[in-house]
């Protein structure tokens, strides 16, 4: 059986001499992308684990909320859940929920005009939704930026490396294929490398875009079932 020959671009590829070979302005190209690809993995990773844990300590939460029958011992295995966005909603409600009932203990009457009644309950959600959707966001718009940026500034990359290909061709007056086929490979390297950075960028930030659109929607479905728990059992 025959054996299939290298393709010679493959086997001739070094990426050394393309370093060695590239003009000042291409190799800032070069390191600002890599940069930016270590940064990119860098958040990957800890938005990974920190959305894994999220949704595990969240799933840990709502199994205590509905299964526990008294909300202060909720409330003690909540504040435990630290990485949970749904436990730092409820304690929200919760501590709005308590301040709600001292004043009621000590004037009733008194206690809509002075706290608003349920609609400081749901206000105290809502602002502790917003704070756990902006922390959960927290550096996944820069996966985002990475992902539309980084071809553009590949290609342009290629673009300089390209024109000083044909610049150094012009000058020395040799136009054949071998003449311009390397500097001009090691041009489009330049393009390579921003797909390289772009490509996991765009699908993580996709990824965490929808993961934590997920957590959005249970943060308001966990505020309104917790908000009519609240009117049933304490505005009767």
């Amino acid at each position: 059986m025959s054996v299939l020959p290298t393709p010679p671009l493959l086997a001739s590829l070094n990426y050394v001499d393309i370093l060695r070979n590239a003009s000042v302005l291409e190799l800032v190209v070069f390191l600002l992308l890599v940069a930016v690809s270590v940064m990119s993995w860098a958040i990957i990773a800890m938005k990974s684990r920190q959305l894994s844990v999220a949704r595990a300590q969240s799933l840990s939460f709502l199994d205590t909320f509905w299964k526990a029958s008294r909300l202060d011992a909720i409330y003690q295995t909540a504040r435990k859940l630290e990485s949970s966005p749904i436990s730092k909603v409820f304690c929200a409600g919760y501590e709005e929920l308590s301040k709600l009932a001292q004043v009621k203990d000590g004037n009733e009457g008194a206690m809509a005009e002075r706290l608003g009644g349920i609609e400081n309950v749901e206000r105290a959600l809502i602002r502790a939704s917003t704070t756990q959707i902006t922390e959960l966001e927290a550096r996944v718009s820069f996966l985002g930026t990475v992902g539309a940026a980084a071809p553009f500034v590949g290609l342009f990359g290629t673009v300089v490396g390209i024109l000083n290909a044909f610049n150094s061709i012009a000058e020395q007056g040799n136009a054949t294929l071998a003449t311009v086929a390397a500097p001009v490979g090691n041009a489009l390297f330049a393009t390579a490398a921003g797909l390289f950075a772009a490509i996991p960028a765009v699908v993580a930030y996709n990824s965490f875009v929808s993961r934590i659109r997920v957590f959005d929607t249970e943060m308001s479905n966990f505020s309104a079932d917790f908000l009519n728990i609240i009117k049933r059992h304490f505005f009767k």
